[in-house]
């Protein structure tokens, strides 16, 4: 049992660690990778690939603008994934909300605003 955290670049660590406290805090292992769909799409494969043969396992994708690692990380995988779009402002966190929510069909990605209630889903769809 584990949650498999994929950010689109370092630069969403600091939102990253606000999921990665809670998780922490409820005992839940986690790993962490940076790998943007966009420019390192074999990379996020690998990174789904090497995660297979986990009975229990829920994603978090954390990215911005335009969101293709969601989607991209639920339409590669069975397991289910977390959209936590990280944001600076109001205007950024639009932006980031509705390239996460706007997916196409066989895409199931749940979005999740507040890193803390990411963590708490996934804790929760674990069973732990």
């Amino acid at each position: 049992m584990k949650v498999v955290i994929i950010m689109g670049s370092v630069s969403d660590e600091p939102h990253s660690l606000k999921i990665t406290k809670k998780l922490d805090e409820y005992g839940i292992k986690w790993e962490q990778h940076a790998a943007s769909a966009h420019k390192e799409p074999r990379k996020v494969l690998e990174i789904l690939d090497n995660n297979i043969n986990e009975n229990r396992l829920v994603y978090i994708t954390i990215a911005g603008r335009s969101n293709a690692l969601s989607g991209f990380v639920a339409a590669n995988s069975t397991f289910p994934t977390l959209g936590c779009p990280p944001f600076s402002d109001k205007s950024d966190m639009l932006v980031n909300i509705h390239s996460t929510l706007q997916m196409p069909s066989n895409t199931p990605v749940l979005t999740v605003i507040d890193p803390g209630n990411c963590a708490l889903a996934a804790k929760r769809i674990l069973g732990a």
